[in-house]
This record gives C-alpha cells, sequence and structure tokens, in this order.
C-alpha cells in the first residue's frame, strides 16, 4: 500500500482551477488524483487520471493504493481515494471475475477505513449497523439472502449494488458499474468499478449518479460520473463532477 500527497495546479476555462496530486506509479505509467474548482473557488469535481501505461506491466497480484486528494477538495464528501487493482477479479466472482480497477472515493478518512478490521469483536455488529435508508442513493441495494457480515470487505465496508443494473449471476457482463457503500451506520463511499479491457476501448461515458434523499453531512456532492480519454494528455479520466452543495438533514 502506498500514499501520495499534493502537487501542482492549472488553470481551466472560465476561471476554473485544476489542482493535482502527487503522481505514484502504476504499472507502468502512473495515476494522480485531481480537484477542480470554479471562479470563486467553490468544487465542482473530483477525480482521478491514470496515464495509458498504467494499464501495461500490470502485477499478477493484487495492489492497493491509498491517494490523498489536494486540499482544494477540504469542501467536498470526500477525504481520500482508495485505487485497488485486482488481477483476478474478486469476489462475487461470478459477477466480477474479470481483470478490473475498484477506485474507492472515501467520505471517511483513512484511519477510519483501517479500523475495518474483522478481528475486531464488535466487526459484525458495526457491519449490520445500515445507514438509515433515506441516506442510501436510490436503487441500491445489499444482494439479497447475505447477511451485512458476509457482505463487509475488511478495511472497505460493505458494498451496495444497484438494483437496476441488471447484475443476474451467468448473464450480467461486467464492464464498468458504479457502487455505493457504508460502514457502522454512515454512507462512506462511491466507487467507480472496470474492467482493465474495457478501459483499453478508452470509452467515453457520462452518468447521473443516483442521490439519496438525505445527506449525512453539508459538503458538495457529485451528480454526474464521466469516463474519457483524453488524447492531449494521453490519460483516462475517472471524474465524480457537477457538485451540488447539500445540506446535513
Amino acid at each position: 500500500m502506498t500514499v501520495a500527497g499534493c502537487s501542482a495546479a492549472a488553470a481551466g476555462p472560465e476561471g476554473s482551477r485544476t489542482s493535482f496530486g502527487a503522481s505514484e506509479s502504476v504499472g507502468e505509467g502512473t495515476v494522480r488524483t485531481y480537484t477542480t474548482v470554479d471562479a470563486r473557488g467553490e468544487p465542482t469535481g473530483v477525480g482521478i487520471r491514470m496515464s495509458a501505461t498504467a494499464l501495461d506491466g500490470l502485477p499478477e497480484t493484487g495492489e492497493k493504493f491509498m491517494l490523498d486528494l489536494p486540499e482544494q477538495a477540504s469542501a467536498t464528501a470526500f477525504d481520500h481515494v482508495m485505487l485497488n487493482w485486482n488481477p483476478h477479479g474478486h469476489e462475487p466472482e461470478i459477477l466480477f471475475g474479470k481483470p478490473h480497477f475498484d477506485m474507492h472515493f472515501y467520505l471517511t478518512d483513512m484511519a477510519a477505513i483501517h479500523a475495518i478490521d474483522p478481528s475486531a469483536p464488535d466487526y459484525a455488529l458495526r457491519a449490520a449497523h445500515l445507514p438509515d435508508a433515506k441516506y442510501i442513493p436510490g436503487d441500491y441495494i445489499t444482494p439479497p439472502g447475505l447477511l451485512a457480515s458476509e457482505l463487509a470487505v475488511p478495511f472497505m465496508g460493505v458494498h451496495w449494488m444497484d438494483a437496476t443494473a441488471g447484475m443476474i449471476p451467468g448473464v450480467y457482463d461486467f464492464t464498468q458499474t458504479f457502487i455505493n457503500g457504508s460502514w457502522d451506520g454512515n454512507y462512506t463511499f462511491m466507487e467507480p468499478m472496470m474492467t482493465r479491457a474495457w478501459l483499453l476501448t478508452k470509452p467515453a461515458i457520462r452518468e447521473s449518479v443516483k442521490q439519496p434523499q438525505a445527506y449525512q453531512h453539508t459538503a458538495y456532492y457529485p451528480t454526474v460520473y464521466s469516463v474519457r480519454f483524453d488524447y492531449a494528455t494521453g490519460e483516462y479520466d475517472i471524474s465524480l463532477e457537477q457538485m451540488i452543495l447539500r445540506q446535513k438533514s
């Protein structure tokens, strides 16, 4: 596991500004986080940029990178990003068994994530403590028939799937999806997931981020999720954008 700090910023259109986290080596390339603010300094998006060569020379064992967001993200709901490379996929393998990346945008700090430890005596109790329904994005559910403790991933939390995504075992063809997650009564992460093979096609998608009925914290939250390949920089751009200030309720 590695942790990256912060670095430079670049000006954009209409007075917007993008600040970048420090580059971290992944595969034969690099990855860096970023935050975009408008002319007033209000955040409009956060994201990850991966160089095209980051998809080459990846190891046959899984890797995890804990990446700081630039300080300009402090008004957003997000604290940091965890990038996971899963060369053999992960459970449930019938759905997510392809080589892919998980990109956890965490709404809680690293210390809280490290405390999600299955050796803790209250692990199952905290996993089963789900957020109030009003805080879970629309259409998201835990897979039926399993206990929350069985759905909890150590040092991550309980994963929620979009019930409208057609995730039928044996039928679902995983290319990319958007997961949400929780731990101990808190909505804790948003997670784009995408296969290496899909990224290699240099896709361009732009989708709405499903919203909850209420928010646990006053902060800027994204309403749009996008993936594109920036031919000018040779980077994949995974973005949570068009942020709106939401009030705790």
